[in-house]
């Protein structure tokens, strides 16, 4: 099974859950988040393990190498004094050895295998985690943004607004009440000389201007 497999396995158990509680889109998206760093980090443990594994297996395929060479130079000796029974029996063990080398350059060649499908799925959920980060910041930004444009939507669907003008109007009628108040008092006020004057010459001014109309239609009539 492949880190993408488990993963998605792993995710969409999760998302069915919180799907089925509506929950909101950013929550789901640090938990795909948070599912991935864990994966991650699963999977980076698993190649080291793997890695591990690869350096064993190289060192076992150095040992039986080294089996097959003492095998070769035991059987050239056991020759060179004569001994082919013992030749032979040493090629026996050779051959062995050298089927074990074979068999453990199989085994090597697997884990390698399994070692580069490693990297290029850990480089694919590093980027598809990369992305995600990427994604998740503009996805908090338009639910903020979206939560916000709901906020003032509800406001002005309430009351509160309407409660609000109101209040605006009264306070208007209390400040328009204190002006009226303001004018009611300054002309109980005695009017001062100056003003006694200033009205003295206001109406002389107009005495005068209504004598020039008088005269002015007597002309006409004339």
């Amino acid at each position: 099974m492949g880190i993408f497999t488990r993963f998605a396995d792993i995710v969409n158990s999760n998302l069915s859950a919180l799907l089925d509680k509506a929950e909101d889109p950013e929550k789901m998206v640090r938990l795909i988040i948070q599912e991935m760093e864990d994966t991650l980090v699963e999977v980076r443990s698993t190649s080291a393990k793997i890695l591990a594994e690869k350096k064993e297996a190289i060192r076992r395929v150095e040992r039986a190498q080294h089996q097959v060479n003492e095998w070769q130079s035991k059987a050239e000796l056991a020759l060179s004094k004569g001994r082919e029974d013992l030749a032979r029996a040493a090629l026996i063990e050779k051959q062995k050895a050298s089927d074990l080398v074979d068999a453990l350059k199989d085994e090597l060649i697997v884990v390698e295998q399994q070692i580069e499908r490693l990297k290029e799925e850990i480089t694919q959920l590093q980027e598809k985690l990369n992305d995600a980060r990427a994604r998740q910041k503009t996805i908090v930004m338009r639910k903020q943004a979206a939560s916000s444009r709901l906020d003032v939507k509800r406001q002005l669907d309430t009351s509160k607004i309407d409660e609000a003008m109101s209040r605006f109007d009264q306070y208007e009628r209390r400040v328009e009440g204190i002006e009226s108040e303001v004018e009611a008092y300054e002309l109980s006020q005695p009017r001062s000389l100056e003003d006694e004057f200033a009205a003295l010459e206001a109406e002389d001014r107009v005495n005068d201007e209504l004598e020039a109309m008088k005269k002015k239609m007597a002309k006409k009539k004339s």
